[in-house]
């Protein structure tokens, strides 16, 4: 089954630890369609200016990746830096520059109305909700955001939390939102905006999904090597919304068997810099490291 994703393609710089890259291919929309396309079409809706590589669009096509959505514009591509202590968990934003995607305003191509799955991915919440209008009638719609529109737009971005089926952010960005403490109780409160489901990004402390009456908690893979955590949330998201649109199973058990691809597809997104590791790996490392997640995490024949 397709699915439609509205996000950024952009140009990244990003140091870390281990070393530093410039200039290298990222973007919401990037990360998420590239982890998204192991399991089912993509279509993405972006822009970037005339200075994005061709060769940038090769690869997204070579995944079979619908770029039909991807608007080239006069102009600069959205441009981000920024940069990684020991702990991974958080960046430092020190450059963003937004250029041609201060004049984005998407426009879905007329087939990619009829998508069943839609992913909205870190964009103005208002042009969010103008996607969510262009739709006709998807099977299941997931957003994220941050905490640039959580403090700047926090109305629009309620109204798009209450129409769709699935939100996806990360720890702090619950709390910022509802001002809770408690990440529980910051959870029940999204919740009752009337999505049905809560995904928590908690970094290497995995994900927490929650429903206004479960909560289901996964860790995250435990990794030897951490080289750049950049598009680390979208590249579970795409794994996420793939494995749904290839199963079409939304039922609890489907629902956390999607949490765990998600973090598949995370775990190997920051073994390299951009989108270098995203490039070379292949299912069959996907299904082998999927058995391993689900014996990180099988106890069923211990005993109490």
């Amino acid at each position: 089954m397709s699915i439609v994703v509205v996000g950024t393609v952009a140009f990244d710089t990003v140091e870390t630890p281990f070393g530093r890259r410039e200039n290298v291919l990222g973007g919401s929309a990037t990360y998420f369609s590239t982890s998204a396309s192991f399991f089912a079409d993509v279509s993405l809706v972006a822009v970037v200016g005339e200075d994005f590589p061709e060769e940038h669009v090769d690869f997204l096509q070579s995944r079979n990746i619908d770029t039909a959505g991807l608007k080239r514009i006069p102009g600069k591509t959205f441009q981000w830096s920024g940069r990684y202590g020991y702990d991974l968990n958080e960046a430092q934003t020190l450059d963003t520059q937004l250029n041609v995607l201060m004049d984005f305003h998407p426009e879905l191509p007329e087939s990619y109305r009829d998508a069943e799955y839609l992913f909205l991915a870190n964009i103005d919440p208002d042009l969010q909700m103008n996607v969510l209008e262009q739709v006709r009638k998807p099977k299941l719609v997931a957003c994220d955001t941050m905490n640039f529109w959580i403090s700047s737009k926090p109305d629009a971005l309620k109204n798009v939390l209450q129409k769709v089926d699935v939100v996806i952010i990360n720890e702090s960005e619950a709390r910022q939102f509802t001002g809770e403490v408690n990440l529980v109780k910051a959870a029940r409160q999204i919740i009752a905006l009337g999505c049905k489901r809560l995904v928590v990004k908690r970094g290497e402390y995995g994900v927490l999904m929650f429903t206004a009456e479960t909560v289901f908690a996964a860790p995250a893979y435990p990794l030897e090597e951490v080289f750049d955590p950049t598009g680390a949330g979208d590249t579970f998201a795409g794994g996420f919304m793939g494995y749904l649109a290839n199963t079409g199973d939304h039922s609890e058990e489907g629902l956390r068997q999607a949490i765990i691809f998600g973090s598949v597809m995370a775990s190997f997104n920051v073994e390299d810099f951009s989108l270098n590791r995203m490039k070379r790996l292949e299912y069959k490392e996907i299904q082998a490291r999927f058995s391993t997640f689900k014996a990180l995490t099988n106890f069923r024949n211990i005993t109490f």
